[in-house]
């Protein structure tokens, strides 16, 4: 039998590098991100009920519709997946410290970073990763690219946080303002070979629909789709290089000033997209399972 949402929302860790890299991002989407553990906060938050009865009903059934939901399940997988495909050994351990303020470890002092190709290639296949996270938590066929394009204008609480998240991180930071272009001119170019061999990619393509050159077309049409979303984004909330890094500074020392390197190590030693991916996640079961009782 499939792990229980409820367990999975207390398997999140209440501190971590990760919840301490989200709240330093809190401006880009002020106020919108709490760190949820627990089925019951989750209920409370989406349903603002705390009468001791109904919230149970309403865990009830959302454990429920969890354990029937392939579609759920299959999105924290792959929500999973997305950060696995980025860490190394000793950064589950980084996950669990405690503190104020984290220093990156020795083995990520001299991180190399990824060629830009790469890092494009890889926050293109991580926002398709998006893409078909919510295709599948609303029972959609996985291309479903208009429908997601038009949820993002919509996208609040966790989902939201994960999508600054995913630009001022995996986009604006390594890439810079022209991240955009990077990412297209890079999926355009790879080859279906090189793309295949992609670490990122190998963890995200049994969830795209079609074959690699479909694969390939999708995660293209997605970026390119969204692109007004996300410039806005960057632009309306003031998300730059130097913003980005003062802000990660005030809660992870780091010494490198290279921005590709800061980049690769927070990527190396947080699971921000699982993180907020399972809240995400439970929140939709939530919303659902209180409007069917």
């Amino acid at each position: 039998m499939s792990e229980s949402i409820h367990t999975i929302l207390e398997e999140l860790p209440q501190t971590s590098l990760t919840t301490h890299v989200l709240g330093a991002l809190d401006w880009i989407v002020p106020g919108e991100w709490q760190n949820i553990t627990t089925l019951q906060g989750m209920i409370e938050s989406v349903t603002g009920e705390t009468d001791g009865d109904l919230v149970q009903k309403i865990g009830e059934k959302t454990i429920q519709l969890y354990l029937d939901g392939e579609g759920y399940q299959r999105a924290v997988g792959l929500y999973r997946l997305v950060d696995s495909a980025s860490t190394v050994a000793g950064a589950a351990a980084m996950a669990n410290m405690v503190g104020s303020r984290f220093e990156i470890l020795s083995f990520l002092q001299d991180v190399t970073p990824k060629p830009d190709t790469v890092q494009a290639i890889d926050a293109g296949v991580k926002f398709a990763a998006e893409l078909a996270c919510f295709c599948m938590t609303n029972g959609i066929p996985g291309d479903s690219v208009g429908d997601f394009v038009g949820a993002l204008q919509s996208y609040g609480k966790e989902e939201l946080m994960r999508i600054g998240a995913w630009v001022a991180l995996d986009c604006v930071l390594p890439l810079g303002p022209d991240f955009l272009a990077k990412i297209t001119e890079s999926i355009q170019s790879v080859s279906e070979g090189e793309l295949e061999d992609n670490r990122v990619f190998r963890f995200v393509a049994d969830h795209l629909p079609g074959g690699i050159a479909e694969k390939k077309a999708l995660i293209e049409q997605n970026i390119q789709s969204s692109g007004d979303f996300l410039t806005n984004m960057v632009e309306s909330r003031g998300i730059t290089q130097s913003g980005v890094l003062d802000r990660v500074r005030e809660y992870i020392d780091i010494a490198d000033d290279k921005l590709d390197a800061v980049a690769a190590a927070i990527d190396l030693s947080t699971n921000y997209f699982e993180h907020t991916g399972v809240q995400t996640v439970a929140r939709r079961i939530v919303s659902r399972a209180y409007g069917e009782i």
